[in-house]
């Protein structure tokens, strides 16, 4: 912003540059932002890719009944089910109602206080960052698997798919919704593929991948206790994580977003349902029995189309969406930590977009925690996999009671139905969100208790250093009318160059008293410098006077803002301004060539005084003598 006479001037920004977020609408914005088959493809990877280790993760726990607790694989499933349909439902009030994205945390924000709304954006930032590393550790463990050789590679394995992930958002979130929309759609072809070949198959084609395995199946069971089928319930609700993607993100849709976000979140519910249950279906009718190191997928995958191509189509599909499914993450998280950051909870650099509609600090952030769990897991899923969907249900748990305040509250046509259903959602995910947290407890999911508090704190302590920073800004009142002081320009010299021309020629068109300082110090060699620079200074005359700063030590920094806080002491009503000539070479690597005495001499001034700095740069490869400012003027 320019400010002249009394009235504001918006200046354009140039390409590559960062602004504030825009408020929605359409126009040339709308080329960066999703289609609903678009945001199909971006935000639900991770829950498409769950189907991947949702039935197993049901049938390890139930095969410990052996054959008879296997039947319930079905039952389970449905149960599983019926939460997904509530919860997309669920989610489709919460797309309409808070168009500005955020799920949970915009829900509790207003309608369950703000240290409620917190716990739900701690619990969802932690379940986004989990499922970055768990999804890339899955993703490379199939790709171990089939080649054992890259076993002991698997974490380099894990950055490199890491930091192409990154590399795609940093793009935008359509170029990332563009490059997985392929993989997406043929995982979920083969998938669906499986389930209808598979259903008219009397028994499996073939066994081959689970031969010479050793079975996990119990034995001798013949019943199926409630703790068991809570355990297995728990254990399958990792198949959920993701569905609340698409209602964080909605601003990341073209205008009509609500209604391509609704869409989104419908075909996501959809499509994942009739997975699930075709999944689950095929496991009860060939019967099968988990073994080790072949996973559930795999077999139903040999059972219905044979050892064939189409298997190991499958098992490619799987393998590329599993380590793509971090991409969720990638587009719902950065857009809940903008959200964060408008609230004065995390960093406001997290509110900025670049010029595609990327929260970039946001998705950088997300792949260095991320790269870090990924280092100290080892590029282990079992390491992760037990602290994964328990922030979720939380999330989703907040989220439900919220909108049953927001509907009590609002009370449109039919609220009571909606109420209704909110309120049988929250306690289904409630109970969800105890049991897997119990169940999983001692598995590391302590951790997770531990660090949401501590998010949490985290988000309060950043909220209450903006709240002092707002206090002695007075941010929020009129302040006093604007006054003109007396200007004093300080200049630091070294030498009689065409840059000290250019520097005393900006300070002098600055201020009203402008003092040249130069740093003097006791050897020999250095005094008769001094003595050169004050017979030259005299000769030149340039009207400004020179003021000789004696150090004992070798330092330019220290004695020179030592001197602007004696000066500002002495006129206390003036303002003071330090003006540092620089040169700015041509090339990028003459900047190895400078001995920074600017930076060092900006630095000492900005820590030990409040006197404004101003830094001008001699551009050395223009032609003409240039009369550049840093427009970037910083106050202490």
């Amino acid at each position: 912003m320019a400010i002249q006479a009394g009235k504001t001037t918006t200046v354009t920004q140039g390409p590559g540059q960062e602004e504030p977020p825009d408020t929605g609408g359409t126009g040339a914005g709308d080329r960066h932002k999703l289609t609903a088959l678009q945001g199909l493809s971006a935000l639900s990877l991770d829950a498409m890719a769950s189907v991947a280790y949702g039935p197993e993760s049901i049938v390890l726990v139930l095969a410990a009944a052996g054959a008879h607790g296997m039947g319930f694989t079905l039952p389970v499933t449905l149960a599983i089910a019926a939460l997904l349909a509530v919860l997309v439902a669920s989610y489709r009030q919460v797309i309409a109602a808070f168009p500005d994205g955020g799920g949970s945390y915009a829900v509790a924000r207003r309608h369950l206080g703000r240290r409620t709304s917190l716990v739900a954006a701690a619990s969802l930032i932690l379940d986004y960052v989990l499922n970055v590393a768990v999804s890339v550790t899955a993703g490379v463990a199939a790709l171990t698997s089939a080649f054992p050789g890259l076993h002991g590679d698997r974490v380099w394995i894990c950055l490199a798919v890491l930091v192409l992930v990154t590399a795609v958002n940093l793009r935008g979130v359509v170029d990332s919704a563009k490059a997985f929309l392929v993989p997406t759609a043929l995982f979920v072809g083969s998938i669906l593929a499986m389930i209808t070949v598979g259903l008219f198959r009397d028994g499996p084609v073939s066994t081959a991948s689970a031969a010479g395995h050793a079975s996990a199946l119990g034995e001798g069971a013949t019943t199926v206790g409630a703790l068991l089928l809570l355990k297995a319930f728990a254990a399958g609700c990792s198949a959920l994580t993701g569905v609340e993607a698409v209602a964080n993100a909605v601003p990341s849709f073209r205008a009509p977003a609500v209604r391509r976000a609704q869409r989104t979140e419908v075909a996501l519910g959809a499509l994942l349902g009739i997975m699930l249950i075709g999944l689950s279906v095929l496991i009860g009718r060939f019967h099968l029995q988990p073994v080790e190191g072949v996973t559930v997928l795999a077999q139903l995958a040999d059972a219905s189309f044979g050892h064939n191509a189409a298997f190991y189509v499958v098992q490619f599909a799987t393998m590329v969406l599993l380590a793509l499914a971090a991409n969720t993450s990638f587009g719902g998280l950065p857009v809940l930590m903008s959200l964060l950051a408008r609230d004065n909870h995390l960093p406001h650099v997290f509110a900025l977009k670049a010029d595609r509609q990327v929260h970039r600090h946001g998705v950088v952030w997300l792949a260095l925690v991320s790269a870090v769990l990924l280092v100290l897991s080892g590029g282990d899923t079992n390491t992760l996999v037990p602290l994964f969907a328990i922030g979720v249900f939380v999330g989703f748990t907040i989220c439900q009671v919220g909108m049953v305040r927001h509907w009590y509250g609002e009370r449109p046509k039919g609220w009571r139905a909606k109420a209704a259903l909110n309120g049988f959602g929250a306690l289904l995910t409630g109970v969800s969100a105890v049991v897997v947290t119990a169940t999983k407890f001692t598995e590391g999911a302590w951790l997770i208790v531990l660090a949401l508090p501590l998010i949490v704190l985290a988000f309060e302590r950043i909220h209450r250093a903006y709240a002092e920073i707002g206090e002695r800004l007075e941010l929020g009142r009129v302040p006093q009318p604007p006054h003109r002081a007396h200007s004093l320009v300080v200049v630091p010299v070294s030498g009689l160059s065409r840059l000290t021309c250019q520097a005393l020629t900006a300070a002098r068109s600055l201020g009203d008293e402008v003092l040249a300082v130069t740093v003097t110090h006791p050897t020999a060699e250095d005094r008769q410098a001094a003595e050169a620079l004050r017979r030259d200074w005299e000769l030149w005359n340039p009207d400004v006077e020179l003021i000789e700063v004696a150090s004992e030590k070798r330092a330019v920094g220290r004695p020179v803002s030592a001197y602007v806080r004696k000066l500002a002491q002495t006129h206390p009503d003036a303002q003071v301004t330090v003006l540092i000539p620089e040169t700015e070479p041509a090339r990028l690597w003459q900047r190895m060539l400078q001995n920074q005495r600017g930076s060092v001499v900006a630095h000492a001034v900005r820590r030990d005084t409040d006197a404004v700095i101003c830094r001008l740069r001699f551009r050395l490869g223009a032609q003409a003598a240039p009369k550049v400012f840093d427009a970037s003027l910083t106050e202490s």
